[in-house]
């Protein structure tokens, strides 16, 4: 193995959208092969036709690329290692099949789905974990052949079975785990490598195609632990040396503890959800890479080139990987900050038309009149959509001044400064946050009003709201006459 060049695969089914599980694992071979100049392949493992859906390879692969993702080989790069399907390359496994059977390594299984589950529940009952006992035990190798015409003969379609090998360990080092071993005797007896269909199952295709696409290195999650000896019992069989395994921690919800469920509403889990939410990829790419990885020090925001050159499979941590929604929003936040400002502009305009503030064909004004406001909110967004909440007070009508703003306003000064402060604004020639600055500076000049007693009554009548952007340019974009109207209405509130 130290001698094969280094070459790794991501191996997606076409069943659904990305996964932020399936991402990271995506990342981590990438990173592995690109850190060793090695060759990152994508292979469609669809042999399970049941859970394909439309489009759900194209899903798989637009997301990689759009998380900034190349591959050298895949099924939209054909190389000298193809078919990239798995439901292509049944020229490929067929005469495998076929010679295991033909050294007795496998059989023709004919016990039907109810058969089976009724053996599970006799064994369940009796306190055994749940197993394949084999449907031929004690017979003459003629009474096989006669048990197997008597099915056939009934129209039952059979599976292919394994032959596992009796109280055997099977062994490997794991690049993560360490030294991990079964005993053949464990693993729930001859499993089907072949079904009803004639498709082969994902542990007897994996390995034919880890095998025959020179595979060097397979980093995969924790859940294939228990696939992993199958595997090796099969490698065995032909007589193959397997790949190094590498077997990454599970992801966890950093609030309940729990690994990460895709029946989990609370936590968006995935890559296309992100995407619509207006994540940046580079943010994305950044916060996965550290779900379960860590890089010397104490840094936390670093580029793919970065992670390229630094990346140490030995750094993959054995411990559960914690997803912690606050943390990716802070880190996409350092990168929206760092953004280009037509990236930006981009995104969040897409979230304020999808969300129907900004109509979808908007004119040159509307369109500078948005990128002002995006960019008054630039610092402050940790994803585009929340353009349309944060920004909410210029597209929908506030509710009346309440709570402790009503309170912050209801003063002898207050009415004071928002009197000034309409009367002038009604004659500035040019309504921009330079001049709107200038008339607030002159109010208090001269009315020797300042600080919080001059500034929160006009924030809170104009935007009725506490907190915000900086006060000029919000006003500039609430616009002259609806300024007025609430200044106006603030007023009539506190009576005066």
């Amino acid at each position: 193995m130290a001698n094969k060049k280094i070459r790794v695969r991501y191996a997606p089914s076409p069943t659904g959208h990305l996964h932020i599980g399936n991402a990271r694992t995506a990342i981590f071979n990438y990173l592995f092969a690109r850190h060793n100049k090695g060759k990152f392949i994508i292979r469609i493992e669809d042999t399970d036709t049941k859970r394909n859906v439309a489009d759900g390879e194209k899903s798989q692969l637009d997301n990689l690329k759009w998380l900034g993702l190349d591959w050298d080989e895949g099924p939209d790069k054909p190389g000298k290692f193809g078919p990239y399907r798995q439901s292509e390359r049944r020229s490929i496994y067929d005469p495998l099949i076929q010679q295991l059977l033909d050294e007795d390594k496998a059989y023709y299984s004919y016990r039907t789905e109810e058969e089976l589950e009724a053996d599970r529940e006799e064994q369940r009952a009796k306190g055994i974990m749940p197993h394949y006992e084999y449907e031929y035990a004690g017979m003459s190798e003629e009474e096989i052949k006669k048990s197997m015409a008597e099915s056939e003969a009934k129209g039952l379609k059979p599976v292919i079975r394994f032959r596992v090998p009796k109280n055997k360990t099977y062994a490997w080092d794991d690049v993560v785990k360490g030294h991990v071993e079964f005993n053949s005797d464990t693993i729930g007896g001859d499993f089907v490598i072949v079904k009803r269909d004639g498709m082969p199952t994902y542990n007897f295709a994996v390995i034919i195609d880890d095998h025959e696409m020179q595979i060097s290195h397979v980093f995969r999650g924790d859940d294939h632990v228990a696939n992993t000896p199958k595997q090796l019992m099969m490698y065995e069989a032909f007589g193959w040396e397997a790949p190094v395994f590498g077997h990454m921690s599970l992801i966890t919800s950093a609030d309940t503890g729990k690994k990460l469920s895709k029946r989990d509403e609370s936590i968006i889990q995935f890559i296309e959800q992100y995407r619509d939410l207006g994540y940046l990829p580079e943010a994305m790419f950044n916060f996965i890479t550290l779900l379960g990885w860590s890089p010397k020090g104490e840094d936390e925001i670093f580029s793919q080139r970065d992670f390229i050159k630094m990346y140490d499979e030995h750094r993959l941590s054995k411990s559960p990987a914690n997803f912690d929604n606050k943390k990716l929003e802070w880190i996409n936040n350092q990168y929206v900050k760092a953004a280009d400002e037509d990236v930006v502009m981009d995104l969040a305009l897409r979230q304020l038309i999808a969300k129907g503030n900004i109509d979808e064909n908007p004119d040159a004004l509307t369109i500078e009149w948005a990128r002002k406001l995006i960019n008054t909110y630039k610092q402050q967004m940790s994803y585009m959509a929340q353009i349309n909440s944060m920004a909410d007070v210029f597209f929908n009508e506030p509710a009346k001044v309440s709570g402790e703003a009503l309170e912050e306003i209801q003063n002898e000064t207050a009415p004071v400064v928002l009197k000034a402060f309409a009367e002038k604004i009604k004659d500035v020639p040019v309504f921009d946050k330079v001049e709107i600055l200038k008339t607030i500076k002159e109010i208090q000049k001269e009315t020797k009003i300042k600080g919080r007693q001059l500034w929160m009554p006009i924030r809170i009548a104009v935007t009725h709201e506490s907190h915000g952007p900086e006060l000029p340019e919000s006003i500039e974009l609430i616009g002259r006459e609806k300024a007025l109207k609430h200044i106006d209405e603030t007023l009539k509130q506190i009576n005066q």
